[in-house]
């Protein structure tokens, strides 16, 4: 992609009604349509969706393909896509417009914003689909299932709500392990194949995004792993 074309959708999600944007760094606040800015804290349901929904979250979202597949299989439920590239969110925004799916609004922010912008317990539901593994960084640095990150996740979460996670990097899916087993917190399904099970442990792991149809064609196994972020009590 050329950096007009960017540059050009980058203008284009300035006037879409279901993309809120925060991308000042030491400043993590949302924007909405031409740049407008406001506070959707405890108001997601009221002031953009327009209903009692419950609401679930697809952290790096990429294209949206996941929220887009989940939006038109529950149209009783909300979804909101988040992904800090603009490209991506352009593509995922402008289908759901096209496809008249009120359902759907997209989030353009670094994950680790993500507890800024949800008031506790706002968020029902997360899928965390083929993030980058950051292969070289620190696991407690930039991967989206170190500490920091479960602790802000567990924060949007209501009470006994579970985390998804569906990769096919299986330094990611030992990372993740590693962690929830340091935070004491216990999983609730781990597969290293979900492909070689006679049926998916899953119903919604039949949707595949653009990278997981990348993945498989080059003959990578995809894993998934679920969990609710609370430690497990001592008895």
């Amino acid at each position: 992609m050329t950096r007009r074309n960017k540059l050009v959708k980058f203008t284009e999600i300035l006037t879409f009604p279901n993309v809120y944007q925060s991308t000042q760094i030491n400043h993590p606040e949302l924007s909405g349509i031409d740049g407008q800015k406001l506070t959707l804290n405890g108001r997601w349901q009221s002031h953009h969706f327009r209903n009692n929904n419950p609401i679930t979250v697809e952290l790096a979202c990429g294209h949206g393909d996941y929220t887009l597949a989940l939006a038109e299989r529950y149209p009783d439920r909300n979804f909101i896509g988040v992904d800090i590239k603009g490209a991506r969110i352009w593509k995922g925004a402008s289908t759901a417009i096209e496809k008249k799916l009120s359902n759907v609004a997209f989030i353009r922010c670094k994950i680790e914003f993500i507890a800024q912008f949800f008031d506790e317990g706002e968020i029902d539901e997360i899928w965390i689909t083929f993030p980058d593994p950051f292969l070289k960084e620190s696991k407690y640095n930039r991967r989206m299932t170190s500490p920091p990150f479960i602790e802000n996740y567990r924060k949007v979460l209501g009470g006994n709500k579970i985390i998804n996670v569906k990769t096919d990097s299986p330094e990611f899916y030992a990372h993740t392990k590693e962690v929830l087993g340091e935070m004491e917190i216990p999983l609730l399904n781990d597969y290293f194949d979900i492909y070689s099970e006679k049926s998916l442990p899953h119903p919604d792991l039949d949707i595949k995004t653009y990278y997981e149809k990348k993945h498989l064609a080059k003959g990578r196994t995809i894993k998934y792993l679920n969990f609710i972020p609370e430690r497990e009590e001592r008895k």
